[in-house]
């Protein structure tokens, strides 16, 4: 079974259904485990993806200042 890319944006909504599991009182404890670990690893996730993108900015950002230094349009 081919793996679905990972997207952030489904990546909270992931986030969102774990929370509304582990909210409830109903859900048992190795249950309640489980999705924390699931949602802890969406967690990582995300902050790597967001991180990825920061430093994507930060050559963008450089790479436009160096343009405008240099006079270049």
């Amino acid at each position: 079974m081919p793996r679905k890319k990972f997207t952030i944006e489904q990546a909270f909504l992931d986030l969102d259904e774990i929370i509304e599991q582990l909210e409830k009182d109903e859900t048992p404890l190795n249950d309640a485990l489980a999705l924390y670990t699931e949602g802890m690893k969406l967690v990582k996730k995300c902050q790597d993806s967001l991180d990825k993108v920061e430093k994507e900015l930060i050559i963008l950002e450089e790479e436009n200042t160096t343009v405008s230094i240099n006079g270049e349009a």
